[in-house]
């Protein structure tokens, strides 16, 4: 669900940018008027939480894979202003260090799954939060989830009726909404959401047992559980490379030119035929940025897994960083 350089192109990625902007905005300011509570901690410790979420890779249908997000959580817990917040920053983070999304999808992935998935598991949690608080955390995160999903599926499969070379072949993702929205939509409405709403779910079953101050805002009288559950996902994390292939859509240019490659993606696209080479926008600006850990895997690491978990580690105290200094410029 990352989308990565070039799937977009330079008009959608400034559309998508301009989009996020005002809920930016207003999310910095709410998050500024509540710097004396509670919140300022649990900005930093959700944030971490979505990051390292995201790393563990599920199987979906279609030899694709898929993972949670953590906003339906985060928004629970911290109200949909900060979640926007906490989960934009793990999307930043991600995208510069990792080249999990690309620098110039930023504006569209935050607003996928950071400011709609708030949004939408906001709408839905409120009705049910004080007769049903843990299944409502659970359909909120389902319902997130699936929506950033349908928000990307559209934006991929906009690409080739909008945008094409004098020949008439697409320029950026190839695929259109007949072929994007079944094959984002399948593995989200069954394995991904399910994940999601067993997260949500089970964290807020947990909170409530064992530190309902979280959840209502007050004074925390347990963190620990929470920062060791954190740091007992961050050893496990090299379980999220065990699914193979990868996410639908987050293709590297140089597939399109590799048999196997051509074969997976093809499989994955309902049958679809593929173009004989990347499009021309998709190759231009696939290479606009280079992460110095790409795809969380160190240069000078050799053991796969444990470069993983090392990215994981990494990540985690860089996005903690990112929130303490964004609530210091905010004081």
């Amino acid at each position: 669900m990352h989308i990565p350089d070039g799937y977009l192109s330079p008009a959608t990625c400034a559309t998508m940018y301009a989009a996020s902007a005002p809920f930016w905005y207003v999310a910095l300011r709410r998050v500024r008027k509540a710097l004396h509570t509670r919140l300022v901690p649990r900005l930093s410790l959700f944030a971490a939480f979505s990051f390292v979420v995201m790393m563990f890779n599920l199987p979906l249908p279609g030899g694709t894979t898929g993972h949670a997000v953590g906003i339906g959580l985060a928004t629970v817990v911290l109200g949909p202003w900060a979640a926007m917040l906490a989960v934009s920053i793990a999307i930043v983070i991600q995208a510069l260090f990792f080249g999990d999304g690309g620098i110039t999808a930023i504006g569209a992935n935050c607003f996928n799954m950071a400011i709609a998935g708030a949004l939408v598991a906001y709408a839905v949690y409120r009705p049910l939060a004080k007769r049903w608080p843990v299944a409502g955390a659970g359909l909120a995160g389902y319902a997130a989830i699936n929506v950033s999903a349908l928000l990307a599926a559209i934006e991929f499969g906009l690409q080739p009726h909008w945008y094409r070379d004098a020949a008439g072949a697409p320029l950026y993702c190839p695929y259109p909404l007949s072929v994007t929205i079944p094959a984002m939509m399948i593995g989200h409405l069954t394995i991904a959401g399910f994940a999601e709403l067993v997260i949500s779910a089970g964290v807020v079953a947990f909170l409530r047992r064992s530190d309902p101050a979280m959840l209502q805002g007050g004074a925390s009288s347990r963190p620990f559980p929470v920062w060791a559950t954190l740091g007992a996902l961050l050893v496990l994390t090299p379980l999220g490379i065990l699914a193979a292939g990868s996410a639908w859509g987050e293709w590297m240019a140089s597939d399109f030119s590799n048999p196997a490659a051509r074969a997976q993606i093809a499989a994955q696209s309902l049958h679809r035929q593929l173009p004989a080479q990347a499009p021309q926008g998709l190759a231009r600006l696939s290479t606009i940025w280079t992460a110095p850990f790409a795809r969380y895997a160190p240069p000078f690491v050799r053991s796969a897994s444990f470069g993983y978990m090392l990215s994981g580690m990494f990540g985690t105290g860089v996005v903690a960083l990112v929130c303490f200094l964004v609530i210091r410029l905010l004081r």
